[in-house]
Parts: structure tokens; C-alpha cells; sequence
């Protein structure tokens, strides 16, 4: 979509959302999401503030320094220079005037973080001119968010590695226990990192490998000089993720569980059917809605997945959201499922993907964290892309 297209778009959007215009505001990168939307490549030397303001009727404006007036012109619309903050104040007073209600990177009551990138010494001038300021949330989630079909098919190219790698990860655990060779949760890390980098993918941090109590900790991660070795009957999660190494490619991100017996025990099966249970609840909510056209936020597909845990008498033990947007990002900028450490008001929109892993975490014992990925494609249809563990996996022959 050219830019003009997209500035098109977003005016049919804000006529919908009842807003008069989007100002998009940056200082130094500190508004990733504006520069994103903007086009602005990551080489550009952003060192003074910018505004582009984008109104409900007539041409964009750019509002940049006399310092860098020819940032933005890659970008439509009429330019205009400052100089000083008093004449920045001036510009923008001059193109609100007689605007009620605009939209920007912000979330009341800072609802969603990762939205709210406008300072709040800025959001005080702007209201100033007696502008409501409103979040720019779902405005911004069909500019980041939505895959092209060359990202989905990234997306199932490092699903495939993620896939495989894992499963020699198991048979890597099995083999050890049964020659009683030493092997540790930072062994099988280094295993799958290597995996991963030598099928052309990279990832943001190295996979998790956690063994028993370890695994109650959902962000553990061995090293070098802290690692627990595996040991026949612990219990073993593996969490990993990565994408192609190609330009826009977007991440795969799943979690697999296990135990090193021939089967779980009651405990461990027990939490594992309520994981499962919660995972497939919140799936089948998603498409029930989003498969009849019924509008879905964020928060709604967290309570759903929640619920299931709550009613097991498990809930202070369920201690994250359900899941996150994916993008080239691993947790992408777009709506996640999350009614706990945040009210995600944001809509899941067709053409984005989102993992779904609820888990129950039991300190000094262990965790389960059943993890797939999720893809709305643009017809409304939910396809869950992979790695559906619907069992825990047994380093024996299960029971």
C-alpha cells in the first residue's frame, strides 16, 4: 500500500472511531510505533521532535525543525518549521484549533503499555489547546500488525524449524537418560540455538529449557554456570521461538512439556488436562467470534482462557496474560490477550497472529505452559498453525 493509500485509509478509520485527525509525535525514537507507520528508515538521524498530523478532511502537515526539515520528505502533506519551542507551540496551537478530539500513541491510565509512547509533558500541551486525546491503539494495529502473505509464510518456514528442532530435543533427553550420560537444561539450549541458527533463523533470546521447579518460573533461562541436569522422572519444559533471517520475516513461538518416565503422575497429568482445557476454551472462543463476524477485544479472549483455570481453583497460580501479538517482533505491537497485567481493549484483527499459552505455575514443584500460534486470516477463518500438543510428552512408552 502506498502512503498516500494508507493516509486515505486513515481517514475512512477516523471518520469510523469519531475522531478528527491522528497526530503522530516522535523525539529521538522514543515513539517506534509513529516511526513505523511513518516509514522512517532506521539509518534516519531523529535527534529533534516531529509531529505529522493527519487531519480528518484536507492534506497531512509535517511539523519538523529547521535543524531537520527535510526528514519527512518522503512523506505527503504541506511542511512546516520551527525554530524554537515557543514557534513549535505556536504551529501546533494553530493547526488544532477548532479540534475536539484527535488521536495518539497514548492509553488512558496507561492501560497498554506498549501504546502509550507519547510523553506526558507532550499529551499536557496538546490538551492544552483544548484537544481530548484519544489512543490510537486499533488505529495503529492495521499498520503494524497485519501480515502480508510473504510474513505467513515466513511465519510457518520458522514454525517448521521450531518444530523439528524440538522434537530432536526430546529424542536428545531420551537418548542421555537411557545411556545415563550427563545432560543439562543448558545443553538442550545450546542444542536448539544452534538448530535454529544453522535452518537460517535467528531469534531474540536463546530458547528456555527448565526442568521441575525451574519451570514454575515462566522466564527462567539456564547458562553456563547455572544449569540443572536432567534426570530421569523430572519434569521438563521447552519454550523457543525464532524467525527467517530475511528482511519483515515474522516469529514462530511455541512450548512443549514432558516428563523423563515412562508416565506423568497424577499431579502432573492433573494440571496439564486443566491447561489443555484453558488453551482449547480460549481457541474456540476466538473462532466462534471472529467466524461469525462478531467483534472480539483483546481482554475477552484472556477472560475466556482464564476462566477455565479459575474454576479449577487454580487462578492465583495463572500468573500471565494468555498470549501476545506476533509480528517481527516476537511480542509484536499489535493486540494481546491479556486481561491480567493489562486491559487490552485493542480488537483481534483479521490478517494478525497471536500465541495462546495459558500456564499454571506450582513453586518448588513445576509449571505447565501449553503454547500454539494463532493466525485470522483476512476471511475471517482461525487457523491454529502448528504444534498442538495435546499429551504430555513421555521419554518412556506412556501408560
Amino acid at each position: 500500500m502506498s502512503f498516500e493509500k494508507k493516509v486515505t485509509d486513515v481517514k475512512q478509520k477516523l471518520a469510523q472511531y469519531r475522531q478528527e485527525g491522528w497526530l503522530l509525535y516522535d523525539f529521538r525514537r522514543s515513539n517506534p510505533l509513529a516511526c513505523q507507520f511513518l516509514e522512517i528508515p532506521p539509518e534516519a538521524n531523529l535527534t529533534r521532535r516531529f509531529f505529522y498530523w493527519i487531519p480528518l478532511n484536507g492534506q497531512p502537515v509535517k511539523v519538523v525543525s529547521l535543524v531537520e526539515q527535510h526528514l519527512l520528505d518522503h512523506l505527503p502533506g504541506k511542511i512546516q518549521t520551527y525554530r524554537s519551542w515557543q514557534n513549535l507551540e505556536s504551529i501546533l496551537a494553530d493547526l488544532l484549533e477548532n479540534v475536539s478530539k484527535i488521536a495518539m500513541e497514548y492509553s488512558p491510565r496507561n492501560a497498554i503499555p506498549s501504546v502509550s509512547k507519547v510523553d506526558g509533558g507532550t499529551l499536557e500541551m496538546i490538551r492544552s489547546f483544548g484537544v481530548q486525546v484519544a489512543s490510537s491503539a486499533n488505529l495503529l494495529q492495521f499498520y503494524t500488525s497485519i501480515w502480508s502473505e510473504f510474513q505467513l509464510q515466513t511465519h510457518r518456514q520458522a514454525l517448521g524449524v521450531l518444530e523439528k528442532g524440538v522434537s530432536l530435543a526430546w529424542e536428545m533427553i531420551r537418548s542421555h537418560l537411557q545411556s545415563k550420560q550427563k545432560l543439562t537444561e543448558y545443553d538442550v539450549q545450546q542444542f536448539l540455538l544452534k538448530y535454529i541458527h544453522e535452518h537460517a533463523c535467528e531469534c531474540s533470546d536463546p530458547p528456555i529449557c527448565a526442568v521441575n521447579a525451574h519451570s514454575a518460573n515462566p522466564h527462567y533461562s539456564p547458562d553456563s554456570k547455572q544449569s540443572a541436569e536432567i534426570q530421569p522422572e523430572d519434569f521438563i519444559l521447552i519454550d523457543l521461538w525464532c524467525k527467517q533471517t530475511l528482511p519483515e520475516a515474522v516469529y514462530a513461538d511455541i512450548t512443549q512439556v514432558g516428563v523423563a518416565a515412562a508416565s506423568p503422575t497424577e499431579r502432573q497429568q492433573k494440571i496439564f488436562d486443566i491447561v489443555k482445557e484453558a488453551r482449547d476454551t480460549a481457541t474456540a472462543f476466538v473462532k466462534e467470534r471472529m467466524e461469525n463476524r462478531i467483534p472480539i477485544f483483546g481482554w475477552e479472549a484472556d477472560q475466556a482462557c482464564r476462566t477455565v483455570i479459575d474454576d479449577a481453583n487454580f487462578s492465583r497460580y495463572f500468573i500471565h496474560r494468555t498470549g501476545h501479538n506476533i509480528g517481527v517482533e516476537d511480542h509484536g505491537p499489535g493486540a494481546h490477550l491479556d486481561d491480567l497485567e493489562t486491559h487490552d481493549i485493542r480488537l483481534l484483527l483479521p490478517g494478525t497472529c497471536f500465541s495462546i499459552e495459558p500456564g499454571i505455575y506450582l513453586p518448588q514443584e513445576f509449571g505447565v505452559r501449553l503454547e500454539y500460534d494463532v493466525y485470522i486470516h483476512p476471511n475471517h477463518q482461525v487457523e491454529v498453525t502448528g504444534n498442538v500438543q495435546n499429551a504430555l510428552i513421555c521419554l518412556g512408552e506412556c501408560k
